[in-house]
């Protein structure tokens, strides 16, 4: 077993996170964490019975992202996130993990949209969002991202470094935005993303969900890009992979 914890956060999966659990290759399913803000639906006991550990973790995604981490077995050189609902390919997390294993990388993003997407899994506001979110990242730190995208890997050490701080849907983004102004070693890879495999999406399901997400993500970005940097954040690239 490679030395990586997997953190799922979810929110009444129960349809789909038996499915996503066994996915996941035998060699980087010794620590699945699922963070749970408070299923309704037996999602905890479905996770249990696959393998998995679940931490309670109360509402509010990047709380469930980040207690999930802090769960992680001490061993962990690396998490990696994905969502609980089955559109992420788990079977292909080599993809994003291996290159942080390796030291190569500190932080590797799967591209739902620079990957093949089965018709309907992204609606025409998701694409936009991301391709918004990198123009911004971009002209503040010279990083340029495609996508949001949940399914990520990233060292321990390199996510502890950044401070997260976020609670809510901000999460991705301040994570891509602190990694860009930190100056840690950053890829995207091209990723399959799938249609969920069951239920609705927290966040693209409603449109009041699309705003309060869009809310969030908005005033994180503009919370991180005026912040000064802390000290703590100036890297030399030579820590990535411990």
């Amino acid at each position: 077993m490679y030395p990586v914890s997997v953190v799922i956060p979810t929110l009444n999966e129960a349809e789909s996170i038996g499915s996503v659990i066994r996915e996941i290759p035998r060699d980087y399913a010794g620590d699945i964490i699922i963070a749970d803000s408070g299923s309704t639906d037996g999602t905890p006991d479905i996770a249990r019975r696959a393998g998995a550990r679940v931490v309670a973790a109360g509402r509010g995604y990047g709380r469930a992202c980040a207690l999930g981490a802090a769960a992680a077995r001490p061993e962990s050189r690396v998490i990696v996130y994905l969502d609980g609902d089955g559109a992420d390919r788990g079977d292909l997390i080599e993809r994003i993990a291996g290159p942080v294993l390796a030291g190569t990388q500190d932080l590797v993003l799967a591209s739902r949209t620079l990957g093949q997407r089965e018709k309907g899994s992204m609606l025409w506001h998701q694409v936009l969002a991301g391709r918004l979110a990198g123009i911004g990242i971009g002209l503040r730190y010279g990083v340029r991202y495609t996508d949001m995208c949940a399914f990520r890997a990233i060292g321990r050490a390199a996510l502890a470094d950044l401070a997260l701080n976020e609670l809510t849907y901000g999460w991705n983004i301040e994570m891509q935005m602190k990694a860009a102004r930190a100056g840690l070693r950053i890829a995207e890879v091209p990723m399959p993303y799938r249609c969920r495999l069951g239920g609705s999406s927290k966040v693209a399901g409603s449109l009041a969900g699309t705003m309060r997400a869009s809310t969030r993500i908005i005033a994180t970005y503009l919370r991180v890009a005026s912040s000064k940097v802390p000290s703590v954040e100036k890297r030399d690239g030579t820590e990535g992979g411990r």
